[in-house]
């Protein structure tokens, strides 16, 4: 069987090795995991996910009367933080997801990319996303890139024409750079036919799947009294993990059917 998620990584380090934008990233920080995404539903082909955010300012959610505007009710205090992962005793800065099967089927055909890239193979499709989400992780803070327009001024949203560019920019640049068709070969097939090539597929999953660590809601323990409301509504009491090591990970089988752990 094919290990997706380590040939994924594999060719990040090449990538990141041979693009000056993202020189910046060290791989060995960099967590690729994937999640079941099924071909022809909607969805994204990866997502990338920063463990380094800080924690929030504290708040709370509200509720007010439509007719008046008066507040009515609101939740108990509280801040959102971010789980730590660790990886052979090294802090993870950033997960990638990867949504199998949907990434591996993924084309060029009736998308922006077909425009971008032309007449070129479709497995560039991929490499385009993995570019993408590599150009996410922000060189400074260990967050998420903020995106900028075309003037370089600061963008309110995370992707802009600019950003496009800039991915399509850094794909050429790869691809300029002659890498060994050995480390991206395994894009340029689609789901079945790495299962009928190597008789199956697996990644990196959390013991929990389909839940990965995300950022949660943590109750203030000093509750403030302000804004006063008719009625406080406590915060749900949900449990979440707060740290993830080595242990918390395993290979699972993805095929055309419910993912299945080995």
């Amino acid at each position: 069987m094919i290990d997706y998620t380590l040939h994924v990584r594999l060719l990040m380090e090449d990538i990141v090795a041979r693009v000056p934008s993202l020189i910046h990233i060290d791989v060995r920080n960099v967590l690729v995991f994937a999640r079941l995404g099924r071909t022809g539903t909607h969805g994204a082909y990866a997502t990338c996910h920063s463990l380094m955010l800080p924690d929030s300012e504290p708040m709370y959610y509200f509720w007010r009367d439509r007719r008046t505007g008066a507040l009515r009710r609101r939740s108990e205090w509280f801040v959102t933080r971010s789980p730590e992962v660790r990886v052979r005793g090294r802090r993870i800065s950033h997960l990638i997801s990867v949504a199998l099967p949907r990434f591996c089927d993924q084309t060029l055909k009736d998308t922006h990319k077909e425009r971008v890239y032309g007449r070129g193979e479709e497995w560039v499709a991929k490499l385009d996303t993995i570019v993408h989400e590599l150009y996410h992780v922000d060189p400074h803070e260990g967050g998420i890139r903020l995106s900028l327009k075309a003037d370089g001024s600061p963008a309110a949203q995370a992707h802009t024409p600019q950003f496009f560019r800039d991915v399509q920019r850094m794909v050429g640049e790869y691809l300029g750079s002659r890498p060994d068709p050995a480390v991206h070969e395994f894009l340029s097939l689609d789901f079945d036919g790495l299962v009928k090539r190597h008789g199956g597929v697996v990644a990196t999953t959390f013991r929990d799947f389909p839940a990965f660590p995300q950022r949660y809601r943590e109750r203030l323990a000093e509750q403030p009294r302000a804004p006063r409301a008719v009625q406080i509504v406590p915060l749900p009491q949900r449990r979440h993990r707060r740290h993830f090591t080595d242990a918390d990970l395993v290979l699972r089988e993805f095929p055309l059917r419910p993912a299945r752990r080995l």
